[in-house]
């Protein structure tokens, strides 16, 4: 935890600093480590771990898994030159930005290998859960994954909520609530942790874009899955996701967290699911209000409009997921309460938004100027999980 959570990789000694935006609004950033997105607050701390446990062990790790922008990234610069690690990450092809591509394909270690997938997100990911459930496969080639289904992963993302309520308030008996861009979930069900863990939340805010399988469940009680010809392609792509692989675990809970739930999440996320989605009963539906979830969708036009308004009235600079979540927040925003929107990326991740919405280039670190020129190391698949599997076994090593 030590070597993770310091100021030289976070920037600061808070390391998730509160950037205000008026009375009883501010951002959470946490978004300043190594790849400018808030999947190193919990990557950073896995690359740790693996390396000392592995080799405490003296074992090695082929991990998979699948990103729709920033996961992929945060996990390559976690375990990039991590001894008894290798990586190998699906990612859609020409689906993320070209600096998020950059960022990943650009990496020169051996031990990284990106696998850029011909299909959207939702096609990577069930790929990453066929091999996680062929246990053989698994076993042999001692497959491990670092996608939000990681419960390790999860835990670490529960700390920054504790930490912008400390930020936010002066007494314990105030309440905070957070506006969470959502694709997969895994952003939000920490909050949903933290809120069950007895931390003052007063509302978990869900804010997707147009992909909002999400925001249709918390307003009807139907949970609709997208097949990729209905998954949209937007400027929040990282949030272009129709399948959210948390969201069993916060189901369970909401069906009382005992055998009987344990069926049920069972049945909808696995008959009812591949038969296309599933609604609630009303009773069950009503319990969603008790556990402080509303939501809210935003669209490109809302986006570029936010990020101007931001930079008009506050001279803040945002990206576009950080921008969907800052639309619905003002949604869901209440008296006497403090709205903390979590900021997700920063916003050279996706310049050409920015230029539409600002009409100039967003500010670039220096470490990672030039990123796009550098030459790109990335194998094109075919959406087939035994094609995947062919590739892991002949590059995961003895």
């Amino acid at each position: 935890m030590r070597r993770t959570y310091t100021r030289e990789v976070f920037g600061s000694e808070a390391i998730t600093p509160l950037k205000p935006l008026g009375p009883g609004l501010a951002l959470q950033a946490l978004s300043n480590g190594p790849t400018l997105a808030f999947k190193d607050m919990a990557m950073q701390l896995l690359g740790q771990l693996f390396e000392y446990e592995l080799a405490r062990r003296g074992e090695t790790l082929n991990i998979l898994g699948a990103t729709s922008g920033d996961t992929g990234s945060a996990a390559e610069y976690a375990m990039r030159g991590k001894k008894g690690v290798r990586v190998f990450m699906l990612s859609p092809h020409g689906r993320m930005s070209p600096f998020q591509q950059a960022q990943m394909f650009s990496l020169p270690d051996a031990n990284i290998h990106n696998l850029a997938i011909d299909g959207v997100f939702d096609d990577c990911q069930d790929i990453v859960k066929a091999v996680s459930n062929d246990l053989e496969f698994k076993r042999r080639h001692r497959i491990g994954t670092v996608n939000s289904i990681n419960w390790a992963r999860l835990l670490a993302q529960v700390v920054y909520y504790f930490a912008g309520y400390f930020q936010a308030t002066t007494t314990d008996d105030e309440r905070v609530s957070f506006a969470v861009p959502s694709g997969n979930f895994g952003n939000v069900c920490a909050g949903h942790v933290a809120r069950m863990m007895g931390l003052p939340i007063d509302r978990l805010v869900v804010a997707t874009n147009e992909n909002d399988v999400l925001d249709e469940f918390f307003r009807t009680g139907r949970y609709r899955v997208r097949g990729a010809a209905d998954t949209h392609e937007t400027s929040s792509p990282s949030m272009d996701i129709s399948k959210a692989s948390n969201f069993e675990r916060f189901v369970f809970d909401l069906l009382g967290h005992d055998e009987g739930a344990a069926a049920r999440t069972g049945q909808l996320f696995g008959v009812d699911v591949a038969r296309g989605g599933f609604e609630l009963t009303a009773e069950e539906f009503g319990r969603v209000r008790g556990f402080g979830f509303v939501s809210g969708r935003s669209t490109h036009a809302d986006r570029i409009a936010t990020i101007r308004d931001t930079q008009q009235r506050f001279g803040v600079t945002i990206d576009p997921h950080t921008a969907d979540g800052l639309k619905v927040a003002h949604e869901h925003r209440r008296p006497g309460t403090t709205m903390l929107v979590l900021e997700t990326a920063l916003p050279i991740k996706f310049a050409a938004t920015i230029r539409e919405a600002l009409g100039r280039e967003p500010e670039r670190p220096a470490s990672l100027a030039g990123i796009e020129d550098l030459p790109r190391r990335c194998k094109l698949l075919a959406a087939d999980t035994a094609a995947v599997k062919s590739y892991i076994a002949n590059h995961c090593g003895p």
